[in-house]
């Protein structure tokens, strides 16, 4: 190190000539957001320069070097200066009077100073034994002294950056996640750190590191603009404050609000947390990169080994119609065409969310891309995967959330626009509203065993809050729209009615429970009045609890809980009627008295495959009715085991069953005495085409004889695939519906709908050695709801005792 004459004087602002400047810049409002930053950034710059000129005059082999936030330019007004002395070494006691020259100025200023003074030797050493210092030099910037010193610094640091990536990433990563466990989501906080929550600044910044390593890069789209919002929010919280904090609190927003511009602190926030949802989600796929990399990076050479040193093809497994897992997202299929498939990003999103597995971004981005608006109403298949999705517990968050950050959530629910990132000023929500409803279904998902309608639990708890994006009172405003969104979606009359009336009361029981007294038969005849019907109290009582767990703990306890069983309880015996018989069957149509008879006349089953519609309307059929799926007509004559071997060929087909029903059909006298068994299920391919009619009858007539092995093939069939780690479903419910039928007994069977799941039960009831009389079978979302009407050899309803252990017998059974 060699020296010259230090100057006494220094070109540049003084202590009070920059101080002066400084003030006028933070206080003309013409100026701010980046620019102002900048500008304020320049002027440190010219004065820190100035010092060091003053300090060191043209002293070789030291300079002065900006880092971390000021490395990037983003001086708000209260931040730290971030400042390195870099020097060679050769001369330690001019550069500690150096340093003393340099950092006192600004302490005088009483600004705040984060220094050190290091060799690059030492910073480098310093860089890999601390992330947050290595994480500091990757913006190293040179402001004065030796610029080839800093150059060398800067190369040093970022070639040991990229080297060590594949250690230091994962050490980045777990960072970011005890940050993020300590401080909480920007994106949901009413009081929220804008640097250290997740989705923070923090977050912004660790994606340009992980940019820098070149394994892999963050979604740049919006990712800016993201990072300049919450700057230009920090901005203005140093400038109301006057302090230098990170924390958004409530009494500043306003404050805050108006110094930007912004008409309120609800809007304020809004801003904050759609930014930082575009950073956590940016961060939850750059992760996901990581991971697939460094995964791929150690299984290669094993491969290439394994291969001969051939390129591996990944595999890819088929999980629904134009969706496939690969590497462990799920991405489209090769022939998949989303311009052509307006279901296909509700379809991606349901396996998925099945599988446990998240969507892919650029399967997101390429249905987002060619989205095509779904016809009113939705065709079944759209409103059934919506369910799906909605029914798959945890997993549907992340899944939703991917959707969301390309507009497919607002493209196929325009109504969720006004609800998006919307702040619920109420310490005790947890959520804002959006994602509070996606905490409501997720917790009504392990309640769909508790009613007989999945379906319409699920979509209740999306839309019960759906009103708090308009004026008044958000219960009368959520039914009015509540009635929308489920008739474009697909519902009939019926079900319309039922939703609306769920949103309109799902405060209903709660408020009842513990404001009101429950021992006044007026209280509870206004409930029942309310509700309706035994169908939709079993609704609301399960959306009640699902909404007050997803709202937070203080909502709800065992407390509040054993009032609204009781409420429940007791309105339930005010609508409790008789109960209802088992339905009279129609009268067959002429098709069906046709393959009945043919069927026995021939002694082996016969079946016909038709396309089968839904009304446009919901009331007549029309020529523009929607395709459900293929209606499979199935007569046989009356024998052991139809039942699994009917469910056990369309299992090996890979055909999901929509609905099913079978019954017994008396063949006219004229005909012959005997009876044929009808099956009347619609049905529709997992992916691919469906299966020829003659295939299906040449299984069937194999599966009946005893040649055809059901069970083996699809114990194969389940070993060629690798089980996922999706989310875990409810236990399967199966009870004994009391006094339901005079003339069978009725076992219930509420389960996670399954390939070969029917199959397992007519097994079961088979050995069991019971007669199904009857059975109405549905499936909505992923939910089985079936029910059995089975009798003795002789056709009378079970004895009591028999009916209990075989329901026990059968839950055991879709247990295992």
């Amino acid at each position: 190190m060699t020296r010259t004459d230090v100057p006494k004087e220094a070109d540049g602002p003084g202590p009070s000539g920059y101080a002066a400047a400084r003030l006028r810049l933070l206080t003309e409002g013409a100026r701010s957001g980046p620019p102002r930053r900048t500008a304020l950034a320049e002027l440190t710059d010219d004065w820190l320069a100035g010092l060091f000129t003053a300090a060191a005059g043209q002293l070789r082999g030291v300079s002065l070097v900006a880092v971390g936030g000021y490395g990037r330019g983003e001086l708000s007004p209260r931040s730290d200066l971030d400042l390195l002395l870099l020097h060679d070494g050769s001369d330690l006691g001019t550069v500690a009077a150096v340093a003393d020259r340099l950092w006192y100025p600004v302490w005088d200023l009483g600004l705040a100073l984060d220094h050190s003074v290091r060799t690059q030797a030492e910073a480098r050493k310093t860089a890999g034994e601390d992330l947050k210092v290595q994480l500091g030099l990757l913006d190293a910037r040179h402001l004065a002294g030796d610029l080839a010193l800093t150059a060398g610094l800067r190369t040093a640091v970022l070639a040991d950056w990229r080297n060590q990536a594949p250690k230091r990433l994962p050490e980045l990563q777990e960072l970011c996640g005890e940050r993020a466990e300590r401080q909480g989501e920007l994106q949901y906080l009413l009081e929220p750190d804008l640097k250290e929550a997740r989705g923070g600044l923090r977050d912004a910044t660790a994606l340009r590191a992980v940019a820098a390593s070149w394994l892999a890069d963050a979604p740049r789209e919006g990712l800016a603009d993201a990072r300049r919002r919450l700057l230009d929010v920090r901005d203005a919280l140093h400038l109301a404050t006057g302090r230098a904090t990170d924390r958004l609190a409530l009494q500043e927003q306003d404050q805050v609000a108006a110094e930007l511009g912004l008409l309120d602190a609800d809007t304020l926030l809004r801003q904050v947390y759609e930014a930082a949802r575009v950073i956590s989600y940016a961060s939850d796929v750059t992760w996901r990169e990581v991971g697939r990399v460094l995964r791929s990076r150690a299984v290669r050479p094993r491969l290439r080994a394994m291969l001969g040193g051939g390129k591996p093809v990944p595999e890819r497994s088929p999980l629904a119609e134009g969706v496939v897992e690969q590497d462990g997202e799920v991405v489209l299929a090769r022939a998949a065409r989303p311009d052509r498939d307006p279901v296909l990003p509700l379809r991606a999103a349901a396996a998925a969310a099945q599988a446990g597995l998240p969507l892919s971004l650029h399967a997101v981005r390429r249905m987002a891309a060619a989205a095509r608006p779904l016809p009113t109403p939705w065709p079944a298949e759209a409103r059934e995967q919506l369910v799906t999705l909605l029914g798959s517990g945890r997993p549907t968050i992340d899944v939703w959330e991917a959707l969301e950050a390309e507009g497919l959530i607002s493209h196929l629910l325009p109504d969720w626009e006004r609800v998006r990132c919307r702040p619920q000023r109420n310490a005790v929500h947890l959520w804002t509203v959006d994602r509070h409803l996606i905490e409501t279904a997720v917790r009504a998902s392990e309640l769909t065993r508790r009613v007989s309608r999945p379906d319409l639990l699920l979509v209740s708890a999306l839309l019960h809050d759906i009103g708090k994006g308009w004026p008044g009172d958000h219960s009368v405003a959520g039914e009015i729209i509540a009635k929308d969104v489920a008739a474009r979606i697909g519902f009939d009359r019926a079900d319309v009615a039922v939703l609306s009336t769920l949103v309109r009361h799902h405060l209903l029981l709660i408020e009842t429970a513990t404001r009101r007294d429950l021992e006044d038969p007026a209280t509870v005849r206004s409930v029942a009045e309310a509700v309706g019907t035994q169908s939709t109290l079993e609704l609301l009582h399960a959306l009640t609890e699902a909404d007050a767990l997803a709202t937070g703990p203080a909502a709800w306890s065992s407390w509040r809980g054993s009032l609204v069983t009781d409420l429940v309880r007791r309105v339930g015996a005010v609508l409790a009627g008789a109960a209802p018989d088992e339905p009279e069957p129609v009268a067959p149509t002429a098709e069906q008295e046709r393959l009945a008879i043919e069927a026995f006349r021939t002694r082996s089953p016969v079946l016909a495959l038709r396309a089968q519609t839904e009304p446009v309307s919901g009331d007549e059929p029309s020529a523009e009715a929607e395709p459900l799926g293929v209606e499979l007509l199935i007569a046989v004559p009356d024998q052991p085991a139809v039942l699994p071997a009917v469910a056990g060929v369309l299992a090996v087909h890979r055909l999901t069953v929509r609905t099913a029903g079978l019954r017994a059909l008396r063949l006219p006298d004229d005909v012959d005495d005997g009876s044929v068994l009808l099956l009347n299920w619609r049905v529709a391919a997992e992916y691919g085409s469906l299966p020829q009619a003659t295939r299906l009858r040449a299984d069937l007539v194999r599966a009946l004889d005893g040649s055809l092995d059901i069970a083996g093939r699809l114990a194969e069939r389940d070993a060629a695939y690798p089980r996922r780690r999706g989310w875990v479903a409810p236990p399967p419910r199966v009870t004994v519906a009391p006094a339901a039928s005079h003339h069978a007994t009725v076992i219930e069977v509420r389960t996670q709908d399954a390939p070969g799941l029917l199959f397992r039960i007519g097994l079961a009831l088979e050995k069991a050695g019971v007669r199904v009389r009857s059975m109405h079978v549905s499936t909505l979302g992923a939910n089985a709801v079936d029910a059995f009407y089975v009798t003795t050899g002789t056709g009378a309803p079970l004895p009591a005792q028999d009916a209990n252990s075989l329901a026990r017998a059968l839950e055991e059974t879709l247990r295992g």
